[in-house]
């Protein structure tokens, strides 16, 4: 008898096609919203969830699980919305799916990077709202990224993506992250020991490290302090990780001159102080907007599940 599950939004067809062959599914079409009590009322209905960032299942609502539900496997590398800990505690297994993002959130760093230096936002709204009488030798003057020093928080996967795809760009690699990376994962970067290290000598920071209590608003008033007059900052990790009236203090004096970010805190809510300013370029968490992206996600996801059933360690487990 194939096993129950539920997939909480809409996922590609490919996905779709993979769950309805090898399970009892409940798929979501309309793609709607499960609220915390819905997740803990159809746990007595279904032996697995695949679940996504927008799922939330907090300690007290992994307690009120059912016992028929066995495995939560989520459909992204973050899993703070889900306890983990808790989970292991009632012997549910949590796995995530943390490989299928990494060249697409990559991309959009770049992208972020990009058009943050060569203030492509603005241009685009010069065009859209009529402003634009012609080109000038002043007009709209940015700046280059070679020989530029990126730094990047957290030399992870994703991160070291980013390095290389910014290496082609002719800039100068620097790193912090908890413990430092092989030297074939740092690919010739410069390792500092400290955020305070990296910090001054970062030209653009983007950010790439996960969201924990030691992380939240790691990017504050202090360390924006540290970084050169004038420097980028790129966000395509979490949003509590950035502490907004800080940054928006940071562009208004320019000792930041201009912020990309995909990512906010207590999205799809953000700091509407973004909203005025010039020199932030603002994306809806696009970072894995990308169908190959997509399909890579929801096929770890599955294989973690599949897994489970099979009595196999899940691959991509996280508890």
């Amino acid at each position: 008898m194939k096993k129950r599950l539920l997939v909480t939004r809409r996922l590609p067809d490919e996905i779709h096609a993979r769950v309805a062959r090898d399970y009892e599914a409940v798929l979501n079409p309309e793609d709607r919203l499960y609220s915390t009590d819905d997740l803990v009322r159809l746990s007595a209905d279904f032996d697995a969830f695949l679940v996504c960032l927008t799922d939330k299942l907090p300690r007290g609502a992994i307690e009120q699980l059912a016992p028929r539900l066995k495995v939560i496997s989520t459909f992204s590398v973050g899993y703070e919305h889900v306890d983990a800990a808790a989970a292991r505690a009632k012997g549910i297994a949590v796995g995530n799916a943390p490989n299928g993002v990494t060249i697409a959130t990559a991309e959009i760093a770049m992208l972020l990077m990009l058009g943050a230096t060569r203030r492509a936002p603005e241009g685009e709204r010069m065009i859209a709202q009529g402003q634009w009488t012609g080109w000038t030798p002043m007009q709209l003057l940015g700046r280059r990224l070679d020989g530029k020093r990126l730094g990047i928080l957290g030399l992870g996967k994703i991160g070291q993506a980013v390095a290389k795809r910014a290496r082609a760009f002719d800039m100068l690699i620097h790193y912090h992250s908890r413990s430092r990376r092989p030297p074939g994962e740092e690919q010739g970067a410069v390792y500092h020991p400290t955020l305070e290290g990296m910090l001054a000598a970062s030209d653009v920071l983007s950010i790439h490290a996960p969201s924990t209590p030691e992380t939240r608003h790691i990017i504050n008033a202090r360390n924006l302090a540290l970084l050169p007059r004038g420097a980028l900052v790129i966000n395509t990790a979490r949003g509590d990780l950035v502490a907004d009236e800080d940054l928006i203090a940071a562009l208004k004096s320019g000792q930041v001159g201009y912020a990309g970010l995909d990512v906010f805190e207590g999205e799809p809510k953000h700091h509407p102080g973004y909203l005025g300013l010039d020199t932030v370029f603002l994306l809806p968490h696009m970072g894995t907007s990308a169908i190959e992206a997509r399909i890579d996600m929801g096929e770890e996801a599955l294989d973690n599940v599949d897994a489970y059933f099979a009595g196999r360690p899940l691959p991509h487990g996280v508890n």
